[in-house]
């Protein structure tokens, strides 16, 4: 079973169901993505994603017309295998079309910019043996690029959160709770790491934060102060 964190950015909620390995991930249309097809190599018993990035699959798996095999879509922070400003560790990033030849993943990018629906479509050039989309929301942090994670502060609630309390936990900062709700708990343990790190201690998760923060987690594995 696997508890998911859906994020409402309509209504600024989150939305939790637990489901079997084979069930179909909330607001999937059909049986196109299936738990397990969410999580990939991933070995947590929580995952979370968005509304707005189920309803860009949706309208790109409707456009398509046939079935679209993903590789790699959900990672926590802590357990790597992307960049430190990877969407896939806010549950909003899909790269698919492994296993199809270039003529067709070539329609798989096109239908995919075609929706207007992602945030992000990258080039065919940059990923020629995969297609790369992702529904990243907010403006980034950090000036002059459009990758990279909001700041987020007290009152935030968003699956970036979620990677920021992840991240703190992991580095034994602990925000007591993984709820994508950055509350008091969230906010000293945030805190308390930018005193460590010789940091600004603002208790606002910008640029430079996301930066150091990013750095010392991506791939370090599962710790002791890691919370599900």
């Amino acid at each position: 079973m696997a508890k998911i964190f859906v994020y409402d950015s309509y209504n600024n909620k989150f939305l939790i169901y637990n489901l079997g390995e084979n069930d179909p991930m909330p607001y999937a249309y059909g049986n196109t993505m299936r738990v397990r097809e969410f999580r990939g190599s991933s070995n947590s018993t929580v995952l979370w994603t968005t509304t707005a990035a189920m309803e860009a699959w949706n309208l790109t798996r409707r456009s398509y017309g046939k079935g679209i095999y993903i590789g790699y879509a959900f990672k926590r922070i802590w357990e790597g295998g992307h960049g430190t400003a990877s969407q896939h560790y806010a549950g909003v990033s899909f790269d698919v079309g492994q296993n199809v030849s270039s003529s067709e993943r070539q329609k798989i990018y096109n239908t995919a910019v075609a929706t207007r629906a992602w945030g992000y479509v990258e080039p065919l050039s940059m990923t020629p043996r995969w297609v790369h989309f992702d529904r990243r929301y907010g403006t980034p942090a950090c000036s002059g690029t459009t990758a990279g994670y909001p700041t987020v502060r007290r009152g935030s609630r968003n699956t970036y959160v979620l990677i920021l309390q992840d991240g703190l936990n992991a580095l034994g900062y602990s925000t007591r709770t993984l709820d994508g709700i950055f509350g008091a708990n969230t906010e000293n343990a945030l805190r308390s790491f930018q005193r460590a790190v010789g940091l600004s201690v603002d208790g606002i998760c910008g640029c430079q934060s996301w930066k150091k923060l990013t750095a010392a987690v991506v791939g370090i594995g599962r710790t002791q102060t890691v919370i599900d």
